[in-house]
């Protein structure tokens, strides 16, 4: 079936993804012993969603995340550049609204949202950095960027452990469950690949970002990081 590489050539990313989309959702509670339900309340509080707030989900996958959201009240779009999962999605949650949309170029007007969010989906883009500035582009003044993303264990010993399980133990786990075992020696690679927290918070305020901060959860495995569009 295949797997993307660290080129992350967008056609390759999609096509993997479409291949995990039926599985995708119970591999991720697996593979995090139920620990994406923490992440993704987290990010949830994060968002703050509520009636009226516009949110916009990027690489949003099937949807659970955008379907949470939009369980408060706000206006969700899910967004995302693999067919398969918006199948799934769109089978999964009927009434949520999904698009097909590339990070790296939204097909969406400036300034529409009050929140642009991304979840373990923004070190699967080929230009992040690109990403993040049409994010810029499509928040509101004065709106929020939110990004959970897998990050850099702070501690050594745990972290070390951390790589064990990445390296070995998912990579056999996926074997056994997953439709596509190869996308999951992708994973492993593009978390190893991925900036820690700090080098993130730089590259976010390159992109034109104000206000970046960052939460960790779970000793730094995951990491929200969050920041402001400047009021024009």
């Amino acid at each position: 079936m295949g797997r993307a590489t660290l080129e992350k050539n967008p056609r390759d990313v999609a096509s993997m993804f479409d291949t995990v989309s039926n599985k995708y959702d119970v591999m991720n509670g697996v593979l995090t012993f139920g620990l994406i339900k923490v992440w993704r309340t987290a990010t949830r509080e994060a968002i703050g969603p509520k009636p009226g707030l516009k949110v916009l989900d990027i690489a949003a996958g099937t949807g659970s995340s955008a379907n949470c959201y939009a369980k408060y009240g706000a206006d969700v779009i899910a967004a995302d550049f693999s067919e398969g999962m918006i199948a799934k999605g769109r089978a999964r949650f009927p009434l949520l609204t999904f698009v097909k949309a590339d990070a790296m170029d939204l097909p969406f007007a400036d300034n529409s949202f009050d929140v642009t969010t991304i979840s373990y989906g923004l070190r699967n883009v080929k230009d992040p950095d690109a990403a993040l500035r049409e994010m810029l582009r499509v928040t509101k003044p004065g709106g929020r960027l939110v990004v959970a993303e897998f990050s850099r264990p702070t501690n050594r010993a745990f972290r070390a452990l951390y790589h064990f399980y990445l390296g070995k133990v998912m990579p056999f786990v996926a074997s056994l469950l997953s439709s596509n075992a190869e996308a999951y020696g992708y994973l492993f690679e593009s978390i190893e690949a991925w900036p820690a927290q700090e080098e993130f918070v730089a590259r976010i305020r390159d992109a034109g970002w104000s206000d970046v901060s960052y939460k960790n959860l779970t000793n730094g495995i995951m990491a929200i990081h969050s920041a402001v569009k400047a009021a024009q």
